[in-house]
């Protein structure tokens, strides 16, 4: 079973993106972040004629919205964070079925928070804290589960192309490493390090700066596994090949492949 994490910045613009990545790699589970449509927008008909005939959708206009697409059935759908009041359209939950079993995958968009010390840093903060409540008792109920999605957080000083010039900046922060660490505490752990991996891998690079062609990128799209799923990992990686092509996303797909 393969699970793929996308951030496509933009489900409108990314549709063909995602059709094309998802016929040369028919993955089982495919979560999308940055939908930036509402629901009644969201392209049913055309994914389903691809292959994925059960998608769980929580939209917003313009910003934000997230997805879980899925060969198979999805159930059990919660959006959002329970006892977190958000008026954004970031967290999404569904229950499919694995060959080992019932698999829980959580999707988020983490807030990006902008800088340290301004409002939506302490938005983060908080959301973050009600994150981790929320899967807490999420993992209670589901010992299988997969958390991922576009974290906006360099977990270590490797995750960033310049730790040291980036030091206590956004996605670097030791505020948002910690959390990353309590995340991680409850009982998961990062599939991508579970592996060797090349030097500078990145999942996010920047439009400007030649941020691409020059490798000037951040590890920030995780899939987190909990300890009962952590035995069935078979690999994890990342695909660059869809940032180089014609008006990419910023972020490049991640997928988890479990046994």
């Amino acid at each position: 079973m393969k699970i793929t994490t996308w951030n496509v910045n933009s489900l409108t613009a990314r549709l063909q993106h995602v059709l094309d990545w998802t016929a040369a790699n028919p993955v089982d589970v495919l979560c999308l972040q940055e939908l930036k449509m509402t629901d009644d927008k969201f392209p049913l008909d055309v994914l389903r004629d691809a292959g994925y005939g059960h998608c769980a959708v929580f939209g917003q206009k313009t910003y934000n919205g997230v997805a879980i697409m899925s060969r198979a059935p999805v159930r059990d759908v919660v959006k959002n964070i329970t006892g977190f009041a958000d008026e954004h359209s970031r967290v999404i939950a569904a229950t499919v079925d694995s060959p080992a079993g019932e698999l829980r995958v959580v999707n988020g968009y983490f807030v990006n928070g902008q800088a340290p010390g301004t409002d939506k840093f302490a938005y983060k903060m908080s959301w973050l804290s009600g994150l981790r409540a929320y899967l807490e008792a999420e993992m209670r109920q589901h010992g299988r589960l997969v958390l991922l999605g576009d974290f906006n957080i360099a977990p270590e000083d490797r995750d960033s192309f310049d730790p040291e010039g980036l030091r206590e900046t956004i996605h670097h922060t030791s505020e948002e490493r910690e959390h990353f660490r309590q995340i991680v505490g409850l009982g998961l752990c990062d599939s991508f390090r579970l592996f060797e991996q090349p030097e500078k891998s990145f999942s996010w690079w920047d439009y400007r700066m030649l941020g691409y062609p020059k490798n000037r990128g951040l590890r920030i799209d995780h899939i987190l596994v909990s300890d009962a799923v952590r035995p069935h990992v078979k690999s994890c990686g990342i695909d660059r090949v869809p940032r180089k092509w014609d008006k990419p996303s910023d972020h490049a797909p991640v997928t988890v492949e479990l046994g």
